[in-house]
């Protein structure tokens, strides 16, 4: 699984949620913190969204627009006619996000640019080809297409980041020997890593690969090993029933007591209470 897989995955919960709504001419409405990402799409009309700071964007046909941080906002119908619009949230996990996610905005304007974000595009079009009329299957198709969808709009905010910036995941991802890096750590979390290993596996000296890496993720590399391990223990204790010794063995702990003090120190409970209070929420 690539890095972006991953980070959605770590921290999407529950299912999506998606509605087609109308806005009547001057409608105004307060969105509140949400505890997750939210998403706009204009259809009809002109929707202004508003963030704390003050920043606007109108949705127009087509124009998305990304709150990744659940942030509170105004929306308003900027014409004297109804307008139509696409709104939808994910949940997402956030005693731990990505730092993928952490290093996104509060609000990405994404305007309709079919030459720039074509899977985006097209995630929009047919999401509305299924809430046009009604079609067998259709229960099954929209969580999927929703899937879809955020991955296409993390894409194309990573896009405007990295023109704006030389540094941070935005670049990260594209940068070939930290993006190289990055793949091992997440398809091996159990290999005995080490800068020097990690260095010679992206092709530079230890010194440079920890530079490189440090100063794209914003952490050293095993300090980002480390909290990749104890997120992929979390997420074994949480969906398996398998025992704390092999749960360490996957996550490349070399006996289960290092596995169960780093996993104290990281989330604050054993891993054992950590299972029992996440089933008994599930």
């Amino acid at each position: 699984m690539d890095v972006l897989s991953d980070a959605i995955g770590t921290m999407r919960v529950g299912r999506p949620s998606l509605t087609l709504e109308d806005a009547d001419p001057w409608w105004e409405k307060d969105a509140g913190i949400f505890d997750g990402a939210r998403f706009y799409v204009g259809t009809t009309g002109r929707i202004e969204v508003t963030a704390p700071d003050e920043a606007v964007v109108t949705l127009r046909p087509g124009d998305a627009v990304l709150l990744p941080h659940g942030t509170a906002h105004t929306l308003a119908n900027a014409t004297d006619r109804t307008a139509r619009f696409l709104s939808g949230a994910y949940r997402l996990e956030r005693a731990r996000p990505h730092p993928l996610f952490q290093d996104l905005p509060d609000l990405v304007s994404l305007p309709a640019r079919p030459d720039r974000y074509q899977g985006l595009q097209a995630s929009i079009d047919l999401l509305l080809g299924e809430l046009g009329e009604p079609m067998h299957g259709r229960d099954l198709v929209l969580p999927a297409l929703l899937e879809v969808l955020l991955v296409h709009l993390i894409r194309a905010c990573l896009i405007e980041r990295a023109g704006a910036r030389a540094t941070g995941w935005c670049v990260a991802l594209d940068d070939e020997v930290v993006a190289r890096s990055l793949r091992a750590l997440h398809e091996r979390p159990a290999d005995p890593w080490t800068v020097e290993s990690l260095g010679a596996h992206a092709g530079l000296s230890r010194a440079a690969f920890a530079r490189r890496f440090t100063a794209m993720v914003g952490q050293p590399p095993l300090t980002y090993l480390t909290w990749w391990r104890l997120t992929v223990a979390a997420r074994l204790l949480q969906t398996t029933d398998v025992p704390l010794s092999t749960v360490a063995q996957r996550t490349g702990y070399g006996s289960p007591y290092a596995f169960a003090n780093a996993f104290k120190r990281e989330y604050g409970i054993s891993a054992g209470r950590y299972r029992q209070q996440h089933r008994t929420g599930r």
